[in-house]
Protein backbone atom coordinates (compact mmCIF):
# COMPACT_ATOMS: atom_id res chain seq x y z
CA UNK A 1 0.00 0.00 0.00
CA UNK A 2 1.20 3.22 -0.74
CA UNK A 3 1.88 6.24 1.97
CA UNK A 4 -0.67 8.28 -0.16
CA UNK A 5 -3.66 5.58 0.24
CA UNK A 6 -2.89 4.39 3.53
CA UNK A 7 -5.27 5.25 6.29
CA UNK A 8 -3.75 6.71 9.42
CA UNK A 9 -4.82 8.27 12.73
CA UNK A 10 -3.79 11.38 14.50
CA UNK A 11 -4.84 12.54 18.36
CA UNK A 12 -5.30 15.96 19.07
CA UNK A 13 -3.37 17.71 21.33
CA UNK A 14 -4.39 21.33 20.92
CA UNK A 15 -6.35 23.81 18.43
CA UNK A 16 -5.60 27.50 18.37
CA UNK A 17 -7.22 30.11 16.67
CA UNK A 18 -4.86 31.87 14.58
CA UNK A 19 -7.11 34.46 12.75
CA UNK A 20 -10.87 34.94 12.83
CA UNK A 21 -11.67 32.26 10.24
CA UNK A 22 -9.07 30.18 10.71
CA UNK A 23 -8.13 27.53 13.53
CA UNK A 24 -5.00 25.16 13.75
CA UNK A 25 -5.28 22.10 14.78
CA UNK A 26 -2.48 20.17 16.27
CA UNK A 27 -2.14 16.54 16.21
CA UNK A 28 -0.03 14.07 17.45
CA UNK A 29 0.73 11.30 14.69
CA UNK A 30 3.16 7.76 14.72
CA UNK A 31 4.80 7.12 11.73
CA UNK A 32 4.02 9.92 9.58
CA UNK A 33 6.44 11.26 6.97
CA UNK A 34 5.74 14.24 4.31
CA UNK A 35 8.37 14.23 2.60
CA UNK A 36 10.38 16.84 0.11
CA UNK A 37 7.16 18.61 -0.54
CA UNK A 38 6.42 21.91 1.15
CA UNK A 39 2.78 21.57 -0.43
CA UNK A 40 2.01 18.35 1.29
CA UNK A 41 -1.45 17.16 1.63
CA UNK A 42 -3.65 14.74 3.20
CA UNK A 43 -6.97 13.43 3.03
CA UNK A 44 -9.28 13.55 6.66
CA UNK A 45 -11.78 11.57 6.63
CA UNK A 46 -15.31 12.27 8.49
CA UNK A 47 -17.46 9.55 9.75
CA UNK A 48 -21.12 9.41 9.07
CA UNK A 49 -23.00 10.13 12.31
CA UNK A 50 -25.34 7.34 11.27
CA UNK A 51 -22.43 4.53 10.17
CA UNK A 52 -20.73 2.44 12.44
CA UNK A 53 -17.36 1.58 11.30
CA UNK A 54 -14.75 -1.32 12.01
CA UNK A 55 -11.77 -1.00 13.88
CA UNK A 56 -9.52 -0.35 13.54
CA UNK A 57 -10.10 2.40 10.99
CA UNK A 58 -9.28 1.20 7.13
CA UNK A 59 -10.40 3.63 4.70
CA UNK A 60 -9.74 0.61 1.92
CA UNK A 61 -11.83 -2.09 4.10
CA UNK A 62 -14.60 0.31 4.20
CA UNK A 63 -14.97 0.89 0.78
CA UNK A 64 -14.47 -2.31 -0.10
CA UNK A 65 -17.38 -3.51 2.16
CA UNK A 66 -19.74 -0.74 2.93
CA UNK A 67 -22.02 1.00 -0.19
CA UNK A 68 -20.75 4.10 -1.58
CA UNK A 69 -23.14 6.48 0.48
CA UNK A 70 -21.85 5.32 3.55
CA UNK A 71 -18.18 6.18 2.81
CA UNK A 72 -16.47 8.81 5.33
CA UNK A 73 -16.65 12.22 3.64
CA UNK A 74 -13.06 13.36 2.74
CA UNK A 75 -11.59 16.60 2.62
CA UNK A 76 -8.40 17.93 1.41
CA UNK A 77 -5.92 19.90 3.87
CA UNK A 78 -2.21 21.04 2.95
CA UNK A 79 -0.14 20.33 5.87
CA UNK A 80 1.44 23.66 7.74
CA UNK A 81 4.05 21.67 9.89
CA UNK A 82 5.45 17.95 10.76
CA UNK A 83 7.96 18.44 13.33
CA UNK A 84 8.46 14.38 13.34
CA UNK A 85 5.37 14.33 16.54
CA UNK A 86 2.92 16.82 15.74
CA UNK A 87 1.21 17.43 12.36
CA UNK A 88 -0.38 20.98 11.76
CA UNK A 89 -3.29 21.31 10.26
CA UNK A 90 -5.31 24.68 9.40
CA UNK A 91 -8.78 24.83 8.54
CA UNK A 92 -10.55 28.16 7.58
CA UNK A 93 -13.86 27.84 9.61
CA UNK A 94 -17.48 30.10 7.96
CA UNK A 95 -19.91 29.24 11.15
CA UNK A 96 -21.79 25.71 11.24
CA UNK A 97 -21.16 26.06 6.82
CA UNK A 98 -19.18 22.74 5.30
CA UNK A 99 -17.93 19.66 7.27
CA UNK A 100 -14.27 19.99 8.21
CA UNK A 101 -14.52 24.09 9.50
CA UNK A 102 -17.22 22.85 11.63
CA UNK A 103 -15.42 19.68 13.35
CA UNK A 104 -12.27 22.15 13.88
CA UNK A 105 -14.19 24.58 15.76
CA UNK A 106 -15.34 21.84 17.84
CA UNK A 107 -12.42 19.85 18.02
CA UNK A 108 -10.73 19.26 21.60
CA UNK A 109 -7.67 17.32 22.80
CA UNK A 110 -7.85 13.43 22.99
CA UNK A 111 -10.49 13.58 19.58
CA UNK A 112 -9.05 11.55 16.89
CA UNK A 113 -9.69 12.41 13.10
CA UNK A 114 -8.39 9.59 10.84
CA UNK A 115 -6.79 10.44 7.27
CA UNK A 116 -4.73 9.09 4.15
CA UNK A 117 -1.55 10.52 2.66
CA UNK A 118 0.36 12.63 2.04
CA UNK A 119 0.31 13.31 -1.51
CA UNK A 120 2.64 16.31 -2.72
CA UNK A 121 4.55 18.05 -5.55
CA UNK A 122 6.06 21.17 -5.14
CA UNK A 123 8.75 22.52 -3.01
CA UNK A 124 10.94 25.88 -4.16
CA UNK A 125 13.53 25.19 -6.45
CA UNK A 126 16.66 26.30 -4.66
CA UNK A 127 18.26 27.26 -8.47
CA UNK A 128 15.71 29.38 -9.51
CA UNK A 129 16.63 32.69 -10.10
CA UNK A 130 13.27 34.01 -8.20
CA UNK A 131 9.68 32.63 -6.74
CA UNK A 132 6.07 33.55 -7.45
CA UNK A 133 3.85 32.22 -5.34
CA UNK A 134 0.17 33.86 -4.98
CA UNK A 135 -3.17 32.12 -3.24
CA UNK A 136 -5.95 32.58 -1.12
CA UNK A 137 -6.64 31.34 2.52
CA UNK A 138 -6.72 27.50 1.09
CA UNK A 139 -3.77 28.24 -0.28
CA UNK A 140 -1.73 29.84 3.01
CA UNK A 141 -0.59 26.66 4.51
CA UNK A 142 1.45 25.44 1.63
CA UNK A 143 2.68 29.06 0.71
CA UNK A 144 4.12 29.50 4.08
CA UNK A 145 5.67 26.66 4.68
CA UNK A 146 7.16 27.17 0.86
CA UNK A 147 8.53 30.75 2.12
CA UNK A 148 9.81 29.12 5.45
CA UNK A 149 11.77 26.51 3.07
CA UNK A 150 13.75 29.19 0.76
CA UNK A 151 17.19 29.45 0.63
CA UNK A 152 18.95 32.76 2.72
CA UNK A 153 19.06 35.55 0.19
CA UNK A 154 16.20 33.96 -2.02
CA UNK A 155 14.50 36.44 -4.08
CA UNK A 156 10.00 35.70 -3.77
CA UNK A 157 7.23 37.80 -4.82
CA UNK A 158 4.52 36.43 -2.69
CA UNK A 159 0.58 37.16 -2.72
CA UNK A 160 -1.94 36.05 -0.43
CA UNK A 161 -5.61 37.06 -0.57
CA UNK A 162 -7.42 37.09 2.83
CA UNK A 163 -10.49 38.86 3.74
CA UNK A 164 -8.96 41.87 5.84
CA UNK A 165 -6.07 43.03 7.78
CA UNK A 166 -7.04 40.73 10.53
CA UNK A 167 -6.50 37.51 8.79
CA UNK A 168 -2.29 38.20 8.26
CA UNK A 169 -0.01 36.02 9.47
CA UNK A 170 3.22 36.92 10.79
CA UNK A 171 5.50 35.57 8.21
CA UNK A 172 7.77 38.10 6.41
CA UNK A 173 8.30 38.87 2.88
CA UNK A 174 4.42 38.42 2.17
CA UNK A 175 2.03 41.06 0.29
CA UNK A 176 -1.30 40.99 1.88
CA UNK A 177 -3.95 41.60 -0.71
CA UNK A 178 -7.51 42.61 1.57
CA UNK A 179 -10.89 41.43 -0.34
CA UNK A 180 -12.94 44.17 1.86
CA UNK A 181 -16.09 42.68 0.02
CA UNK A 182 -14.71 41.97 -3.51
CA UNK A 183 -15.38 39.17 -5.12
CA UNK A 184 -12.81 36.13 -4.38
CA UNK A 185 -9.97 36.05 -6.71
CA UNK A 186 -9.82 39.55 -8.05
CA UNK A 187 -7.03 40.90 -6.37
CA UNK A 188 -5.22 38.20 -6.77
CA UNK A 189 -5.63 37.86 -10.73
CA UNK A 190 -4.54 42.01 -10.35
CA UNK A 191 -1.64 41.66 -8.36
CA UNK A 192 0.01 38.98 -10.44
CA UNK A 193 -0.76 41.31 -13.82
CA UNK A 194 0.45 44.26 -12.40
CA UNK A 195 3.57 43.05 -10.93
CA UNK A 196 6.81 43.82 -12.98
CA UNK A 197 8.69 40.28 -13.47
CA UNK A 198 12.17 40.01 -12.20
CA UNK A 199 15.15 38.78 -14.81
CA UNK A 200 15.73 35.08 -15.25
CA UNK A 201 14.29 31.67 -14.10
CA UNK A 202 11.03 31.75 -12.26
CA UNK A 203 9.68 29.07 -10.23
CA UNK A 204 5.83 29.54 -9.53
CA UNK A 205 3.22 27.77 -7.25
CA UNK A 206 -0.53 29.34 -7.52
CA UNK A 207 -2.80 27.93 -6.37
CA UNK A 208 -6.06 28.35 -4.93
CA UNK A 209 -10.30 29.48 -6.08
CA UNK A 210 -10.78 28.04 -9.68
CA UNK A 211 -11.51 30.25 -11.35
CA UNK A 212 -8.64 32.80 -10.81
CA UNK A 213 -6.24 30.52 -11.00
CA UNK A 214 -7.40 29.59 -14.50
CA UNK A 215 -6.92 33.26 -15.11
CA UNK A 216 -3.61 33.35 -13.73
CA UNK A 217 -2.86 30.38 -15.55
CA UNK A 218 -3.53 31.99 -18.91
CA UNK A 219 -1.64 35.11 -18.08
CA UNK A 220 1.50 33.37 -17.39
CA UNK A 221 1.58 30.74 -20.17
CA UNK A 222 0.49 33.33 -22.70
CA UNK A 223 1.55 36.57 -21.72
CA UNK A 224 4.59 35.95 -19.42
CA UNK A 225 5.47 33.18 -21.43
CA UNK A 226 6.62 30.59 -18.69
CA UNK A 227 7.10 26.96 -19.41
CA UNK A 228 4.72 24.60 -18.02
CA UNK A 229 6.92 22.30 -16.42
CA UNK A 230 7.71 25.78 -14.24
CA UNK A 231 4.51 26.08 -13.10
CA UNK A 232 2.56 24.10 -9.81
CA UNK A 233 -0.45 25.56 -10.30
CA UNK A 234 -4.16 24.56 -9.62
CA UNK A 235 -7.62 24.76 -8.28
CA UNK A 236 -8.03 24.11 -4.44
CA UNK A 237 -11.88 24.66 -5.04
CA UNK A 238 -14.36 26.32 -6.71
CA UNK A 239 -17.12 29.20 -5.65
CA UNK A 240 -20.47 27.92 -5.81
CA UNK A 241 -18.90 23.76 -5.35
CA UNK A 242 -18.47 21.76 -2.08
CA UNK A 243 -15.02 19.66 -2.35
CA UNK A 244 -17.18 16.57 -3.45
CA UNK A 245 -18.50 18.78 -6.61
CA UNK A 246 -15.19 20.32 -7.07
CA UNK A 247 -13.36 16.86 -7.32
CA UNK A 248 -16.40 15.39 -9.46
CA UNK A 249 -15.68 17.70 -12.19
CA UNK A 250 -12.14 19.53 -11.32
CA UNK A 251 -9.98 16.91 -13.98
CA UNK A 252 -12.92 17.92 -16.82
CA UNK A 253 -12.46 21.66 -15.79
CA UNK A 254 -8.43 21.69 -16.15
CA UNK A 255 -8.58 19.59 -18.51
CA UNK A 256 -10.53 22.54 -20.61
CA UNK A 257 -8.48 24.84 -19.03
CA UNK A 258 -5.13 23.36 -20.64
CA UNK A 259 -7.03 22.94 -24.09
CA UNK A 260 -7.76 26.58 -24.05
CA UNK A 261 -4.69 28.01 -22.54
CA UNK A 262 -2.12 25.86 -25.21
CA UNK A 263 -4.58 26.67 -28.03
Amino acid sequence: MSDRSRTRSGRVVRTERIAPQMIRVVLEVDGFEVGPFTDSYVKLQFPRADVVYPEPFDLGGIRATLPRDQWPRTRTYTVRRWDGRELWIDFVVHGDEGIAGPWAAKAQPGDVLHFAGPGGGYAPDPDADWHLMAGDESAWPAIAAAVEALPAGAVAKVFVEVDGPEDEHDVPGVTWLHRDGRRRGELLVEAVRSLEFPAGDVHVFVHGEANAVKALRGHLRQERQVPRERMSISGYWRLGADEDGWQAGKSEFNRAMEQEQEA
